[in-house]
Order: C-alpha cells, then structure tokens, then sequence
C-alpha cells in the first residue's frame, strides 16, 4: 500500500500542479505570447504599409522627376526659340543697319560725284577759257561772256 499511496499522492501533487499551472501559469503566458504574436503581426503589417507607402512615394518622386524633366525640357525649347527670335531680330536689325549704311554712303559717294563733275567743269571751262584765250592771243572776258560759259559746262 505504500506504493500506492505514494503514487496516488504523486498523482494528486500532479493534478494540483497541472490545475494550479492551468490555472495560474498558463493564462498570462498565453497572454503574453497572444501580445507577442499581435505585436509581430502589427510590425510585419506596418512593414507591409511602410513598402507600400515607400513604393507609392517612389511613383510620386519619379512622376516629380518626369514633371521636373518635362518642364526642364520646355524651358530649354522656350530658352532656345527666344535665342532664335533675339539672333533673327538681330539679324534683321543688322540687315537694315546695313542697308542704311549702305544708302548713306551711295548718296555720299553720289554727291561727291557731283561736287567732282562741277569741279571739272569748272575746270573745263578754265581750261576752255585759258586755250581760247591762248589760240585768240588776246583775254576773253569771262564776266561777259557767263552765259556762254554756263553752256559749255552744262554741254560737258
């Protein structure tokens, strides 16, 4: 009977600790790993919002950079049409510049021929005057005979 009671004792020790642990023991770890298992179901649902969120805000960095490139490249053609525009107004400035420039100096250039051609005349006729004076042998009168003179420098 010793070996009974003591195994029967060994089995009431065991069921008050099993009811005890149960009990007592047994909730609160449940508990914890319960927490424990939420927690790590929270982290890893935060880590998939967090890939989310950093795949949704690199599409909005590159569609910032292609807005950014865009707008980049619009300039520039902006940039170089303004280029364009500036060097045809130049282009067309200098032309006319030029064509001024030109005009002046053809009218300079024509009124110097004229100033030239009275000049000759005027020296024509000298030398008109001198060579029939020196064939007559004697002066002519070059007040008296104006007129004369005038048409002989509008014949040359």
């Amino acid at each position: 009977m010793n070996l009974n009671a003591t195994l029967f004792a060994q089995l009431a020790v065991f069921l008050v600790l099993a009811l005890f642990t149960m009990k007592f023991v047994w909730p609160p770890l449940m508990k914890a790993l319960d927490e424990r298992a939420e927690r790590i179901a929270n982290g890893l649902a935060a880590a998939d919002r967090g890939k989310a969120d950093l795949a949704a805000a690199e599409k909005r960095v590159q569609a910032e950079l292609a807005s950014a490139r865009d707008e980049g490249q619009s300039r520039i053609a902006d940039a170089e049409k303004r280029a364009a525009m500036i060097i045809e107004d130049a282009k067309k400035t200098a032309a006319d510049e030029a064509a001024r420039i030109v005009a002046t100096a053809r009218a300079e250039a024509e009124q110097q021929v004229t100033r030239v051609r009275e000049e000759l005349r005027g020296q024509v006729a000298a030398l008109a005057v001198q060579g029939a004076e020196q064939i007559l042998k004697r002066e002519v009168n070059a007040e008296a005979h104006a007129a004369l003179l005038s048409q002989l420098s509008t014949e040359l």
